[in-house]
């Protein structure tokens, strides 16, 4: 099946044999297709269809800045307020050394037919890029060069759709099929694991010190408290629309967006949820916690949502 990651950015540009710089749109923010936003430390950046990257000092005000692509660009991710990569169709991977300003092409390898899903950096040198039938690449000179990672976890070939960093210092993968895999050493070895959920999970995220947070298809949503024990509980949220992205939250909880809207947050010590309202109603892909509330990015570009 395709996630819905693929699917909203299905008709894009993708199959060019050559990259092309973005088309600059005054109104992007608005009416670009946006699949993920992270929060540099310093100000805020986009990224999604057309190889659109957009950047905000407030979540409220939005310019669009050049890349050397018109790739759909799924994910992004910062080292420091200055180091940031972003990845995407095409097998495209981005640089920017400026905090977001500025961008240089790193990988671009349209005949592999494998998008990259997600980014992660440990450091301003070490990274991993994940997609899809089983991607990983790996660098360790700060995206200069990368490696295809051979790791018993991609023999079966499925969609590896989210990668993050837990609090203790473990890494962790969610894909496709019920797919998850943990690397207690920063990536040199990879397990896979037994998931409570054997269809596709879209993201995965730290909650509290050692716990993490599971979301993907139908409204399922996991936590294990301890990333060693992993003994998984199901949030009860009421609903059977899809989670696409989660954030953690700075009190240790975490926050769910997805299909139709919907925003959820976890209470309690990701015992509970609640959910937020959000008349919009239109599909969320990706959410960055801010000062004073969340901003958001979906079909319709970037939102601030304000607490109340």
């Amino acid at each position: 099946m395709l996630l819905p990651v693929l699917a909203m950015a299905q008709g894009l540009n993708t199959d060019e044999i050559q990259p092309q710089s973005a088309e600059m749109m005054p109104l992007a923010a608005g009416h670009s297709m946006l699949l993920d936003v992270a929060d540099t430390g310093k100000r805020l950046i986009a990224v999604g269809a057309r190889g659109h990257v957009i950047g905000s000092l407030d979540g409220q005000s939005w310019v669009q800045v050049p890349t050397p692509t018109r790739a759909a660009l799924t994910a992004v991710t910062f080292a420091d307020t200055e180091n940031g990569w972003a990845v995407g169709h095409d097998a495209v991977i981005i640089r920017t050394r400026d905090g977001g300003r500025s961008w240089v092409l790193q990988n671009f390898e349209p005949e592999l037919e494998q998008p990259f899903l997600d980014v992660l950096f440990l450091n301003a040198q070490h990274g991993f890029a994940v997609g899809a039938y089983a991607l990983i690449y790996e660098t360790r000179d700060g995206g200069d060069s990368w490696e295809a990672v051979d790791t018993p976890i991609t023999e079966d070939g499925w969609h590896f759709n989210a990668i993050t960093k837990l609090n203790n210092g473990y890494l962790f993968i969610a894909g496709e099929a019920g797919t998850l895999a943990m690397s207690r050493d920063n990536g040199a070895s990879w397990e896979s694991l037994e998931s409570p959920y054997e269809s596709t999970m879209f993201d995965v995220v730290p909650v509290g010190e050692k716990g993490v947070l599971i979301v993907g298809l139908r409204g399922n949503a996991y936590v294990a408290a301890d990333a060693d024990d992993l003994n998984w509980r199901q949030l009860n949220l009421d609903s059977e629309n899809s989670l696409i992205g989660a954030a953690s939250l700075p009190n240790g909880e975490a926050v769910m967006v997805g299909i139709n809207g919907i925003i959820f947050e976890s209470i309690n010590g990701a015992s509970d949820v609640q959910r937020r309202a959000n008349p919009a109603g239109i599909t969320l892909a990706s959410v960055e916690p801010v000062k004073g509330g969340l901003v958001v990015v979906g079909e319709a570009g970037a939102q601030l949502i304000q607490n109340n």
